[in-house]
């Protein structure tokens, strides 16, 4: 899959950042403001000077109209931490959504770039494979379409183990997106929580494509699961096709209600729906980018 955005989807993504609920220590200055004092460069309030303060900070305007020592103190400017996790499993490569999977990530990683986020982009199935830095800079997108384009599926899906072994890797605190179907046999509930008591800020987006609602076809059918390969011959009748259709939508609301009930950020991406629509109207409406 060739990877490529128009200028003017570019310059739209531009005046996006990426929201997170939390503020998180930044080893670097970027284009945002945490909710921090300390030294920046935008003017956010005084306290009184304390031993130890730094003098350079006191300001002597407000001593000479006062009598009394004030430190002045700013907003800091820092860089949020992106884990990109990218679901790599062979249930992705099916019905365009490992594609599309792709496209919201390059998007995802020109915002951050764009504002000097730190983004890491890591593909998972049974476990994390290597991590791709994406640096900072929006100039990198290239490089990131390049490192995208060369992903491919492949192994079983186990989000427990794989976001163990990135939490035992002891990275920042930041915001961990997951860009996933979710069609994982031993869950997703515990995997998130693995994220979470790391005290990352994590946002699910869920894959989702007409063919994951809808079994395609009545009467003697042959199911392959993908990641097992294993095979069924089922007759499909259309009781049994509408009690299909509503366990993928259960499976769903069920995603959706594990993530409000423990405040992880949740959209829904169709691959029906372009990318464009997604991150400027979805991603929006779900509070993930303003």
């Amino acid at each position: 899959m060739a990877l490529s955005f128009d200028s003017d989807f570019l310059k739209k993504l531009e005046y996006l950042h990426v929201v997170s609920k939390k503020a998180f220590a930044g080893q670097a200055r970027a284009d945002r403001l945490a909710p921090k004092r300390g030294r920046g460069l935008e003017f956010a309030d005084t306290r009184g000077y304390s031993a130890g303060d730094d003098f350079r900070h006191i300001d002597w305007k407000a001593y000479k109209r006062l009598g009394r020592l004030l430190l002045r103190l700013f907003d800091e400017e820092q860089d949020l931490p992106i884990y990109l996790f990218i679901d790599a499993s062979r249930s992705m490569e099916a019905t365009e959504k490992f594609d599309q999977a792709r496209r919201l990530a390059a998007a995802l990683c020109y915002i951050g770039l764009a504002h000097l986020d730190r983004v890491t982009i890591m593909p998972f199935d049974e476990t994390v494979r290597e991590e791709r830095s994406a640096g900072q800079g929006k100039g990198r997108i290239f490089r990131v379409f390049e490192q995208l384009e060369q992903m491919q599926t492949g192994g079983k899906t186990n989000m427990a183990e794989s976001f163990k072994l990135f939490a035992a890797r002891g990275r920042r605190q930041g915001l961990a997106v997951i860009i996933s179907d979710f069609l994982d046999p031993g869950g997703y509930e515990s995997a998130l929580k693995v994220l979470q008591a790391r005290g990352h800020d994590v946002y699910v987006v869920q894959m989702a494509s007409e063919a994951d609602r809808d079994p395609g076809a009545l009467g003697d059918v042959k199911f392959v699961d993908t990641e097992t390969e294993v095979v069924r011959d089922v007759e499909v009748t259309p009781t049994l096709a509408a009690a299909y259709t509503k366990a993928w939508e259960e499976h769903t609301e069920e995603l959706a209600r594990f993530c409000g009930r423990y405040n992880i950020g949740y959209v829904r991406a169709d691959v029906e729906r372009s990318v464009e629509e997604i991150i400027l109207q979805t991603f929006r409406q779900g509070r993930f980018v303003a």
